[in-house]
């Protein structure tokens, strides 16, 4: 388990927090197998009702480690897999709790959580074309569908920053909350969740996401072309962009 990924596990709720501040909670390997392992076992957990999903520090995630990002990963499939799949087919009930920025994929992941609750301090962006590849975890399907088409260009080519407020008024979050109330009011709302009958939870939870096949399906469609982009001149000069801390030059 990845030191930088807190996990814990009290009342019925298991809070995990991404844990790499001096990062802004860039997510790597690890740390998506760290959280990918603790959902898997939040659902195998029957006295585990609710997840709670976090950032320490002043972000919630600014999405991928681009380091890792730039190599092969050595051990067969990127944990990221794991981690989009147990994010899509999760039993247990998802909270995020978003806590400062949210970029990329730590964007786009909110589209599979049941509840997602921001401080006034929360900005997100999903800056993908910018970096040279495309977007990820179903959101070319769940986020025109909960925004509408324009708005999801805004967000996923033009890479426009949203607010909190603006995340609430587009139907990204459902609640905002002073940064110092955030975590506190997210899991009141959690335990009263967990305090529910947990087969009706499970069936309400059902119905509300629908079938999943078609999330499958898109998410297989651009796996396969995001890892083209990956090995792209695009992404190659938006990654060493990065590092120089310049802009990159597409041509």
């Amino acid at each position: 388990m990845s030191d930088q990924v807190l996990i814990d596990a009290a009342d019925r709720i298991m809070t995990i927090a991404f844990n790499r501040p001096e990062r802004r909670n860039a997510l790597s390997h690890d740390m998506y197998a760290a959280v990918a392992d603790a959902l898997g076992q939040a659902d195998a957990d029957e006295n585990v009702r609710a997840v709670v999903l976090t950032g320490e520090g002043e972000a919630f995630t600014s999405g991928n480690d681009i380091g890792d990002f730039t190599k092969p990963y050595p051990h067969g499939e990127p944990p990221v897999m794991r981690f989009l799949a147990a994010i899509r087919d999760g039993e247990t009930p998802l909270f995020c709790a978003v806590n400062g920025a949210a970029v990329g994929v730590g964007l786009t992941m909110l589209l599979h959580a049941d509840f997602v609750f921001a401080s006034e301090a929360a900005t997100f962006k999903a800056p993908f074309a910018a970096l040279g590849v495309v977007p990820e975890a179903g959101s070319s399907l769940l986020l025109p569908a909960r925004v509408g088409e324009a708005m999801a260009n805004d967000i996923l080519i033009a890479g426009r920053t949203l607010d909190a407020d603006e995340a609430l008024r587009c139907g990204l979050v459902s609640r905002v909350l002073a940064p110092d109330a955030l975590m506190a009011e997210t899991i009141e709302v959690a335990r009263s969740v967990a305090a529910l009958a947990p087969n009706a939870v499970k069936r309400s939870r059902a119905l509300i996401r629908g079938d999943r096949t078609a999330i499958a399906a898109r998410m297989a469609e651009e796996n396969a072309i995001f890892a083209e982009q990956l090995a792209s001149p695009e992404f190659a000069e938006s990654a060493a962009a990065f590092m120089q801390k310049r802009a990159p030059n597409f041509g």
